[in-house]
């Protein structure tokens, strides 16, 4: 469903380059790809010669590099950058990264997708040290581990700080020298690097990015690896060899752009399975189906196909309409949604419609849009949701950290099909979405995180163990 619809919004986009001319525009342009992981702020670091230099702001890509001269001022051939939406820490430009930080012996800059488990209780700890932190994120805890650290080489600093830190991260760190990167020991997000035809090394939270620099993809970042970029190539170490891949399932249902590929699997060819193996557990009688845009239109296809009916464009999205999550309030993003989409009448006039979704989260629009349809005229509205029932809140990079704002965590089906106004309701199974994005690894769920659905969580929760409350 449309993420300003459900108030479900991604985690954050980093974007890097080692060994290249305009590396700053390079940045740019990988950044817009990625611009749908986070809207809240951006920022680029780079390396010229050695010295880093930093430009970040509030807003959008476009608005925060409004004017040439801010982008053509990083000048280097080296850069880091990030798209943010804030999972952890208010958005106020502290926040906003990569983080530059200058130090007298050296300069130092971080980005990071994801969030940290046990953030609060480290910076206690540091801050007790006299520590003073910059930022309100959990981003910055890592630099102040590493500058703690009394190992003699800074990637030995490194590894000693990633294995005090919990949660879900894909960490890009620019020194002077060296491209570092570093992702949890489950994988929670993806990354991948890449490599530019006239030479030298990119790096993407999604392929989609490297497709939009035209690098040839070359890897993915395993669970617990450290890898470091240099003049000298890529150098492949790992933090920690204790892993087990779980990434976020998420990720292949709703974050993600359709034309990346994540662990080798395609997000639209897995969203399509997804609908057609929920064509398969919850058929239903219909006319047409119809997919709430943009996210859902891979699954609503699938659907069609497997049920055999034709797929209607019944839902048209205003293109020019901004993302309504950034509006303060939920009564202002539901205002902003009418304005956003319209039923087209004269495709869902006198039909049965199947209306696909990609999932249901806080649940607090749907009532509104089968309402549109039915007002445009449909017989009869079903609801099919192509993942399972979002009952427990995400801690590794999402900003639903709360049971209370869940719908199915508290409601049935069928009271949830009563609310929405539906003719019925059906969800994908754990299963049916296991099979559909089709990872074969060695791990619970093949190497899936289903927590937001089943409440099995790959690591223990630290400091958000309150937050499991069954209390509503």
């Amino acid at each position: 469903m449309l993420n300003e619809v459900k108030g479900l919004n991604e985690e954050c986009g980093v974007f890097g380059v080692w060994g290249a001319k305009n590396a700053n525009y390079l940045t740019y342009l990988g950044l817009h790809s990625l611009q749908h992981r986070g809207q809240e702020g951006a920022g680029i670091v780079t390396n010229d010669n050695g010295k880093l230099n930093s430009y970040r702001n509030l807003g959008l890509l476009t608005q925060v590099f409004y004017k040439p001269s801010l982008l053509e001022s990083l000048k280097g051939d080296s850069a880091i950058g990030h798209v943010r939406y804030s999972t952890a820490g208010s958005n106020k430009i502290e926040n906003v990264q990569p983080l530059l930080f200058d130090f007298t012996d050296q300069q130092f800059a971080l980005a990071h997708n994801g969030n940290l488990t046990n953030a609060l209780t480290l910076k206690k700890e540091l801050e007790q040290k006299g520590d003073i932190f910059k930022s309100s994120s959990d981003s910055e805890v890592l630099m102040h581990l590493i500058r703690h650290s009394d190992k003699p080489t800074e990637i030995e600093r490194i590894k000693e700080s990633l294995n005090q830190i919990k949660g879900g991260f894909a960490y890009l760190m620019l020194t002077p020298d060296s491209l570092i990167l570093a992702l949890d020991s489950h994988g929670f997000r993806p990354l991948s690097i890449g490599r530019l035809p006239e030479g030298g090394y990119v790096v993407a939270s999604e392929t989609c990015a490297l497709d939009a620099v035209e690098a040839e993809f070359i890897r993915d970042i395993k669970p617990g690896e450290l890898t470091i970029i240099n003049d000298e190539g890529i150098t492949v170490d790992a933090w920690t060899t204790d892993t087990k891949m779980a990434i976020c399932s998420m990720e292949y249902i709703y974050f993600a752009r359709p034309d990346s590929n994540i662990l080798g699997i395609n997000v639209h060819t897995a969203r399509k399975h997804m609908g057609k193996i929920l064509a398969r557990e919850q058929p239903v009688d219909a006319d047409i189906v119809v997919g709430v845009p943009n996210s859902s239109l891979s699954a609503a296809s699938g659907y069609a196909e497997g049920i055999d009916l034709p797929y209607e464009m019944g839902l048209i999205k205003n293109q020019y309409m901004g993302r309504e999550f950034i509006q303060p309030s939920q009564e202002l993003r539901e205002k902003a949604v009418r304005q956003k989409l319209a039923a087209v009448k004269g495709v869902v006039d006198g039909k049965r419609v199947v209306l696909v979704d990609d999932s249901i989260v806080r649940g607090t629009t749907c009532a509104f849009i089968v309402k549109l349809l039915k007002d445009a005229g449909a017989t009869e509205v079903h609801l099919r949701i192509a993942s399972p029932q979002f009952k427990y809140p995400s801690f590794y990079g999402i900003d639903i950290q709360d049971r209370k704002e869940l719908i199915a965590a508290h409601k049935s089906n069928e009271e949830m099909r009563q609310q929405f106004g539906a003719d019925s309701l059906e969800f994908l199974s754990q299963e049916g979405l296991i099979e559909a994005i089709g990872l074969k690894y060695d791990a619970p769920y093949s190497g899936l995180d289903l927590s937001y659905f089943n409440g099995d969580y790959p690591t223990p929760l630290y400091d958000y163990e309150k937050n499991l409350s069954e209390d509503f």
